[in-house]
């Protein structure tokens, strides 16, 4: 467990800070100067002086809903992407759409540094069962493995009988794919007689990892750990032998944000995943991953000293429709923000005889905010709703921000 990567999962407090001082300005001067999206969100921004975090919270957040727009109005990139089309070595399509550049760059989405932390070594043959068509998971940890060293064999999807039979002649040593498809594959091997014993360690994403699906794999003697990342970004974050949180990528920086909004909350409290990548192909930067998470304080047992998150925790996409209107957690932040002194809040939207009813319910020093919390919050979102004024700290610490609590939301 004492084993990494490189240099960088170790460094200092000091010299991580150091190096922040240096690459964020860099990364901000690349992205006004290389895509007309940052050229115009950050018209006026002086980049040498986005040194740290508190100056990044600063700068404006993009949503995934603007790349979306800012690609069907000026496709394929809608101006986010610092390369010409002939300078990438792939283009790839997920929900949304969204179009996702790959660089040259070997292990261009980051992730050898998680698949070296789950255990993978040079040599080891790696199934990988993520999909290989349209989206970039396959093309992720194909890339990743081929960094450390790992040949490939490029399983793909599906197909369960003839992954355990591939699996049984070949002999991998490591998994790549799904949390739960790498259980399908043994189990059917279980069914079929077959030995597939060599698979002794696995790498998942792209679903919820459950305590009883890491207990199974446990009881088979596996090793099988997460991370976390996304199309538009590549890897986010890594889970250590260790298992105690997700620790940053080296390539990114994350903020916890409330939902809806820019502002950063305090450690622990859960809010929306915002990541600024370092890639100079794509430099997303304040990118909302609409995500819930939270960060874990201290650092890793592992040795590994970058901040660590809880995981995934939900989603922060919360918006509600009430009495035939939208209601949206950027609205519950303008609320707050009308009304000075009001810490937390949560709408909480019920049904009462067919019709909606909405109640805020706010975390404040003074019962009678609550008059003027009702006033904002009509002005902002154009509907009438009660307020309930609740004692400091009484709000649950999940990161919601809209809690529609009706049967089925209308």
């Amino acid at each position: 467990m004492s084993e990494h990567f490189d240099a960088l999962e170790t460094r200092s407090a000091d010299a991580r800070g150091a190096e922040l001082a240096n690459a964020l300005p860099r990364q901000v001067a690349h992205a006004m100067a290389n895509t007309a999206h940052y050229a115009a969100l950050f018209a006026g921004v002086d980049a040498a002086s986005i040194r740290d975090h508190a100056a990044l919270a600063r700068l404006p957040v993009t949503r995934k809903s603007a790349l979306i727009e800012a690609q069907a109005a000026h496709p394929p990139f809608g101006g986010i992407v610092a390369l010409p089309m002939a300078q990438l070595a792939r283009v790839f399509i997920s929900p949304g759409p969204i179009h996702e550049p790959e660089g040259t760059s070997p292990d261009y989405w980051r992730f050898a540094r998680a698949l070296h932390a789950t255990g993978f070594r040079a040599g080891d043959l790696v199934q990988n069962c993520f999909a290989y068509h349209f989206t970039p998971a396959g093309s992720m940890m194909e890339n990743a493995a081929r960094a450390l060293g790992c040949p490939v064999f490029p399983a793909g999807t599906g197909n369960t009988e003839a992954q355990a039979r591939a699996a049984a002649q070949l002999k991998p040593a490591g998994y790549t794919g799904t949390p739960e498809f790498l259980k399908a594959i043994i189990e059917k091997g279980d069914e079929l007689g077959l030995d597939l014993g060599s698979i002794t360690r696995g790498h998942v994403s792209g679903g919820a990892y459950l305590p009883t699906l890491r207990a199974w794999y446990a009881a088979r003697g596996l090793t099988v750990l997460q991370s976390y990342g996304t199309a538009d970004l590549g890897l986010i974050a890594y889970e250590s032998e260790a298992r105690d949180g997700l620790i940053s990528d080296e390539g990114v920086l994350i903020e916890i944000v409330r939902p809806g909004t820019g502002g950063v909350v305090a450690d622990g409290e859960v809010g929306e995943v915002l990541v600024t990548s370092f890639n100079p192909v794509h430099p997303l930067i304040r990118f909302a991953t609409g995500d819930l998470s939270a960060i874990l304080p201290g650092t890793s047992p592992c040795g590994r000293t970058n901040r660590r998150i809880r995981g995934w925790m939900g989603r922060a996409d919360q918006a509600a429709k009430v009495r035939g209107m939208f209601v949206r957690p950027e609205q519950v932040a303008q609320v707050l923000a009308d009304v000075p002194g009001v810490l937390r809040a949560r709408l909480v939207i019920s049904a009462d005889d067919g019709r909606d009813h909405m109640e805020l319910r706010a975390e404040a020093p003074d019962p009678a905010m609550q008059l003027s919390l009702e006033a904002a919050l009509k002005a902002r979102t154009r509907l009438r709703g009660t307020v309930v004024v609740v004692g400091i700290g009484s709000l649950p610490n999940d990161g919601k921000v809209i809690d529609d609590m009706r049967p089925a939301a209308s």
